[in-house]
Order: structure tokens, then C-alpha cells, then sequence
């Protein structure tokens, strides 16, 4: 790999998420790679790379900045929490000879580790074509076309995937005046769920999917939001992503529309281009894991394809919507993973993903040994706590064991199925929860699905009063549960079904007289409580 000299990168980069803080060996040096080094982790770096240091500030990133310089790495990226701290790292850098850039407190990791590696893609792009056929500048990478459309148009330029994440973005200067949808989808905030929600409520992506045009987006100065010209780019009728352009402080160019149908054109080619250098790669590492997952495939295939170690521990999370309000399951499936990917990545950088039906699992391979299960917990609950506030989307999710080596990876996915099987049968569950949380719901859950594809084990008896409720469109059953569930306290179960204790006492009464049960009969009460539960 080339690389791309520190120089450029900082330009595309720009001020919205890093800054330079020190240079040692210049702005010409190459960056070929980029890596998250996790604080959990020891400091290494490769020849060349670019070190994330995630939750290292201050005086704990500067192990991570004297193993970059010993290895000749190009620079360390870290978040600062004041002037102090800048000093000292500034020197430590200095005399490590390694380029040290401070990253925006507001700045996501995984946004800036997306966008960096999108710029030394195209900087692996030398002839420029970006694999569309001949062309000019914005034919390159997509941070050169962002910077070609905010010429042509004389705007403020970001490019976006389908889920609303920045791809790339044009350079803005002083005097641009950019608004607050652009600076927070910028510093990788999901593209502010406050705004997206006003532009669904406009109809503007339902006419950015009906249209292969630009389409003007009003300035509301109410809401920080200032004039635009968005379009949709696709491939055929495949969405990819959309284009937009913000109205600076001055207006934009009587041709940015034109410029933007050329745009979208030449962004999906590099897009499509993408997608299937990665697809095969993809294609192979989803058919292993979803193999290991299942149990068919052995660990070693997995392991030799991505160089995992076989005997490092490991845990599987299994992700399923609890319900998608009518949107199309394709479409809500499509934003769930890619949502989960990013938040995993974040916490875990060998994180993979599968997606088998309707649930998503994630992979955690080589943990580090001793890893707080709160920790895995508080993992999870940031990824179904952001898809609700961000989808709008309610998800179940289940924290597999962890277990010794990617051999035992089935039984920890086995007991995560469980969990989230249980979780389906509703319930009070929480929305994350490991076997411990749900052990009781998990087993009753078990016991029901035996009797749900068993039926010579359940009662007769029962099996009759809930067919007297279906004909005569009673509640005998469900006010029996209810009574059940209570103990035997009336009112408390007539409180819960908002009827009369008198009117609970007749349906018990009526019940037992129909179908010959004795609830005073602790087995009988026992097997009313587990198949009253059964669904009709």
C-alpha cells in the first residue's frame, strides 16, 4: 500500500474532527493503515499506521505514543481533556518522533476510523478512475469528489450511506457558515435523529427514493437548518447513499443541480466498485462464521482466515427486534445490523457479525481474560439503546457465556438463542439480559414450547376451557391465569384484569364447574399456571 502522505489526510480530515498538535517528521509522511488500539490492549503499531487511542487521555496515551514511535508508526490520534495535557503529550511525541493529532471530545472513534479508511482506499486509486472508466479529479476517492461538487456548486458537500452515516466531505473555511445538521453528522452523531426526523416527517427521503433528481430542501432557521439540494445515489434501483449539498454563505450555482446528477452517477461507481472488492472476502468470512455459529464448520477454518487464536475466550450476542411497527423487515433488518456493526466495532475491534434470519449475532473473539460481565452488558445496552433513540426500533438482546476457546462458540450461541427465545414469549424481561437474568423465565419458557409441540401432555381439561372461551367469547381462562399469578388474592388479581373481585370469583367458580378442575389441587393449579400460558 502507498499510503497517504499525513499532509492530505489532515486536509480532508480537517478541523471538524482532528487537529494537528505535533509533526516531528513532517506533514510528507505516509499513512498506510489505520488501528484502534483499545485501552485493555498493549501498545503496539505497525510501519506507517495511524493509532486510534481509544480511552487513553492525558498521561495514559503515552505508552501508546512510544510504542508508535519505535515502531515507526505515522501518527497517534488521541482526545484531549485540556491545555496541560497537550503539553506533555506534545513533547512525549516530539521526542518519540511520531505525529500526535487531537481528536474532537464529540468525535465517535468508529466515524473517524470509517472515514480514514475511506481516504486511504482512494489513496490505493492512483490513476484517479476510482474503477469508472476515464474521467477527471471526481472520479477519485470520495472525499475528492465531495471537494469537486462543493466547487461546481459553491456549497458545503457531504456524501452519506444509506443509514445516514458520512462517507466523506467537502473542506469548508472560515467564512462558511455551516449548520448544525451538517457539523453533528460531521463529528459522527448519526446523522442527529432530531433532524432526520423532521426530514422523514417532510417526505424528503420518500421523494429521495421516487427520484432520480435533486431535490430542494427549504431553510428552516428554527431548527439550525439551512437551504439544500440533496440526491439519491443508487445503482439501478439499489439505494446506496445520498449526496448532500448545504447553502453556505453564499448561494449555490445555477448548474449545482447538473453537477449533482453527474455526482450521484460517479459516486455510485465507486461505491458498486467497493462493494465488490469487499463482497467475496465478506462472502467467505460470513459462510465460516455463520458455520461455526451453526456448529458445521470447525473453529480452524474461521481462525486461519482471519488469524484468530483458537484457545482465546470468546462470547456470542444475539440481537432481535421486538417488533418492527410496520416498517419493511428487509429495511429495518438492513439499518439493525449496520447500527450494530459500528457500536460493536467501537468496544471490540475484531467484532464480526452474521445476520441468520431475523436475529443478528456478534462474534467477540480473543477477549481479554477476565473481562467483567458488566462490561459486555454495558456493550450491549449501548447498542439497543441507540437503535431506539436513533431507529426507532425496539431490540431484544442476549449475552451469550463466555467460553474458553472459538471450538465451544455453538454453546454459547445455543444458550443466547435461548435467552431470546424466552424474551419472545413475552413476559417481564429486561431488553438485555444473560441466562442468570432469566433463568426462571428461560426454563418456563422451555417447559412450554414441550408442551406447545406436545400435546398428550397437557390437560384435557384446560385444553376445553380455552376452547369454551374461543366459541362463546369468554375470559374463564384468563381470569384463572390471573387468579393463579395472585396467589389466591382476589382483588389484586380483579385490579390487574379491571373487573369487579365478584365478577372474578364467578369466572373461577364457572371454570372449575365446566370442566371439572380443582384448584384447590396443587398439581392442578401447577399444570393451569404453564398451559394457560400456551398461546391460542
Amino acid at each position: 500500500m502507498t499510503g497517504l502522505p499525513l499532509r492530505q489526510l489532515l486536509m480532508s480530515l480537517g478541523e471538524p474532527l482532528v487537529e494537528l498538535q505535533a509533526a516531528p517528521a513532517g506533514l510528507d509522511v505516509p499513512v498506510r493503515h489505520v488501528s484502534i488500539l483499545d485501552p485493555e490492549d498493549p501498545p503496539t503499531a505497525a510501519p506507517g499506521e495511524l493509532v486510534l487511542a481509544i480511552g487513553a487521555r492525558g498521561r495514559a496515551a503515552l505508552p501508546a505514543l512510544r510504542a508508535a514511535g519505535r515502531a515507526r508508526a505515522a501518527a497517534v490520534a488521541v482526545k484531549l481533556d485540556g491545555p496541560g495535557q497537550a503539553d506533555a503529550l506534545r513533547e512525549a511525541a516530539t521526542e518519540a518522533g511520531v505525529a500526535l493529532l487531537s481528536v474532537r471530545r464529540e468525535t465517535r472513534w468508529e466515524h473517524l476510523d470509517s472515514l480514514t479508511r475511506t481516504l486511504l482506499s482512494g489513496a490505493d486509486d492512483p490513476d484517479g478512475t476510482g474503477g469508472t472508466g476515464p474521467g477527471g479529479p471526481a472520479t477519485g476517492d470520495l472525499f475528492s469528489l465531495a471537494q469537486t461538487v462543493a466547487v461546481l456548486t459553491g456549497g458545503i458537500v457531504s456524501i452519506e450511506d444509506t443509514s445516514s452515516r458520512v462517507l466523506a466531505y467537502s473542506r469548508t473555511s472560515e467564512t462558511d457558515e455551516v449548520d448544525d445538521l451538517r457539523r453533528l453528522s460531521i463529528l459522527g452523531r448519526q446523522g442527529p435523529e432530531p433532524y432526520l426526523a423532521k426530514l422523514r416527517e417532510w417526505g424528503v427521503f420518500s421523494h429521495l427514493r421516487g427520484s432520480e433528481g435533486a431535490i430542494e430542501i427549504a431553510a428552516h432557521p428554527e431548527l439550525g437548518i439551512r437551504r439544500r439540494l440533496a440526491i439519491a445515489i443508487r445503482s439501478g434501483a439499489q439505494p446506496l447513499g445520498t449526496i448532500w449539498v448545504q447553502e453556505g454563505s453564499r448561494p449555490l450555482t445555477d448548474t449545482a443541480e447538473q453537477a449533482l446528477v453527474g455526482a450521484a452517477r460517479v459516486a455510485a461507481g465507486q461505491l458498486v466498485r467497493r462493494r465488490r472488492e469487499l463482497s467475496a472476502d465478506t462472502r467467505l468470512t460470513q459462510t465460516l462464521l455463520t458455520g461455526l455459529l451453526e456448529g458445521s464448520t470447525g473453529p480452524q477454518s474461521l481462525a486461519t482466515h482471519l488469524g484468530l487464536d483458537v484457545r482465546r475466550p470468546v462470547t456470542v450476542l444475539a440481537y432481535a427486534p421486538a417488533a418492527t411497527d410496520g416498517r419493511d423487515a428487509e429495511l429495518s433488518r438492513d439499518e439493525v445490523t449496520g447500527l450494530i456493526s459500528v457500536h460493536t466495532a467501537a468496544r471490540h475491534r475484531g467484532a464480526l457479525l452474521a445476520p441468520v434470519d431475523s436475529r443478528v449475532y456478534v462474534l467477540l473473539p480473543e477477549l481479554p481474560p477476565g473481562l467483567p460481565p458488566a462490561t459486555l452488558r454495558d456493550w450491549t445496552q449501548e447498542t439497543v439503546d441507540a437503535a431506539r433513540d436513533h431507529l426507532s426500533i425496539p431490540l431484544r438482546a442476549a449475552i451469550g457465556p463466555t467460553v474458553p476457546g472459538l471450538a465451544d462458540v455453538p454453546a454459547s450461541r445455543a444458550q443466547a438463542d435461548r435467552i431470546l427465545d424466552a424474551m419472545g414469549r413475552g413476559g417481564v424481561v429486561p431488553d438485555v439480559a444473560a441466562l442468570q437474568d432469566v433463568q426462571a423465565e428461560v426454563l418456563v419458557s422451555e417447559v412450554l414450547a414441550l408442551l406447545q409441540d406436545r400435546p398428550e401432555l397437557r390437560d384435557p381439561r384446560l385444553t376445553a376451557l380455552t376452547a369454551y372461551d374461543t366459541r362463546h367469547r369468554t375470559r374463564l381462562a384468563e381470569s384463572v391465569l390471573a387468579y393463579l399469578d395472585a396467589l389466591g388474592e382476589v382483588r389484586t388479581a380483579a385490579d390487574a384484569l379491571h373487573i369487579h373481585p365478584n365478577t372474578l370469583r364467578y369466572r373461577v367458580r364457572r371454570a372449575e364447574q365446566l370442566t371439572g378442575l380443582d384448584l384447590a389441587q396443587p398439581q392442578q393449579r401447577l399444570l393451569a399456571m404453564l398451559q394457560l400460558r400456551l398461546p391460542d
